[in-house]
């Protein structure tokens, strides 16, 4: 299969997902039967990179049970003609397309994109309505809400790419015009930022407390650029502000995230893989704090693949989830696994 010609759209927040290093390590699946919905994932053909329905498939049949998953924004498949605001229902009509396949049955049995979350422009202030509608008609009935990115830092080895997006983004007002058009269509908002951000995202909930929001990845604790070597210390304020945000009830994080090199480690440098007690012990604190804040039944694990490929395979990376989770009741982990996901982001399941 020829590559794609599309430009590569690396973040330079993670590591290149390699196959042949990925496979000098495996375990067995920890709790094989225990259904799972894996609420952020992403599929590209770009630059080379290639992450479609089969390469998902083969990931997940790596011996969890993946009864369904959700599309997560990454700028796939956008229209590349047309009105500018309303190019990004390509996207939802590739995710659609994709979980087509899937609920065709000769993928596997997953429910492959049973949710879709993709990007409208929030600054288009009222103007985002139609495009939203638009999306809602292109998802047939599996579109949930939007991810638009306020990640920003001025330091390029921080931010990546997200160093030449708006600042302060969440507090701007036109933006906000645009957000309020979420909630009358019964959609979602997915905050992907970085953890000195938190704060903005606050304001931003406590003035749409009807809107349901979702803080992807932790919240995004950063470990590299002028925050390397100061693990400890950064983990202080990121604490407080998982803390502080948790007490917007209409606000719910995804927990995972943590394998890309934003965070500081460098397993991807390593000769081998790490093992999933390995990645448990890395991510347990920033886990562990947000189920704290947040409680069970608005916390879910989340693969964040392909991006979080780039540290380890996702045969252990769900393990190092239940090596984290095996403290809690079995209620708190369906909640932590699955129920959180599918009431969420209102998944229609088999």
């Amino acid at each position: 299969m020829a590559n794609s010609t599309a430009a590569a759209s690396s973040s330079g927040l993670y590591a290149d997902p390699r196959e042949d290093w990925l496979a000098q390590y495996t375990e067995e699946a920890i709790d094989p039967a225990r259904p799972i919905v894996d609420p952020h994932h992403h599929l590209w053909d770009r630059g080379g990179q290639r992450y479609m329905i089969e390469e998902m498939v083969a990931d997940i049949a790596s011996g969890h049970n993946i009864i369904a998953t959700v599309y997560v924004d990454c700028r796939s498949m956008y229209r590349a003609s047309g009105p500018e605001a309303f190019r990004p229902i390509g996207e939802v009509e590739f995710a659609n397309g994709v979980a087509a396949m899937s609920a065709s049955g000769g993928y596997g049995p997953a429910q492959i994109n049973a949710g879709i979350v993709s990007h409208v422009n929030l600054l288009l202030g009222d103007g985002a309505r139609p495009v939203l509608e638009a999306e809602i008609a292109a998802g047939n009935g599996r579109f949930r809400g939007i991810r638009h990115s306020s990640a920003w830092d001025a330091e390029m080895e921080v931010a990546g790419m997200y160093a030449k997006r708006p600042k302060g983004i969440l507090l701007d007002p036109t933006f906000r015009k645009g957000f309020a058009c979420l909630a009358p269509l019964n959609l979602s908002f997915d905050a992907w930022l970085f953890h000195p951000q938190i704060g903005e995202l606050v304001d931003l909930a406590r003035a749409f407390p009807g809107t349901r929001i979702m803080l992807d990845h932790c919240g995004g604790p950063i470990g590299i650029g002028r925050f390397a070597g100061k693990r400890e210390e950064t983990f202080v304020t990121w604490k407080a502000a998982i803390r502080e945000i948790a007490k917007c009830p209409n606000v719910s994080v995804k927990l995972g995230g943590l394998a890309m090199r934003l965070l500081g480690y460098d397993f991807h440098e390593r000769p081998k893989p790490p093992s999933s007690e390995q990645a448990a012990a890395a991510w347990r604190p920033y886990i562990e704090t947000c189920i704290e804040a947040f409680g069970p039944d608005r916390a879910m694990f989340e693969s964040n693949f392909p991006p979080d490929k780039g540290q380890c395979s996702y045969q252990v990376i769900f393990n190092a989830f239940k090596r984290i989770a095996a403290q809690y009741s079995e209620a708190e982990k369906a909640a932590l696994f699955s129920s959180t996901a599918t009431d969420f982001y209102r998944l229609k399941l088999d």
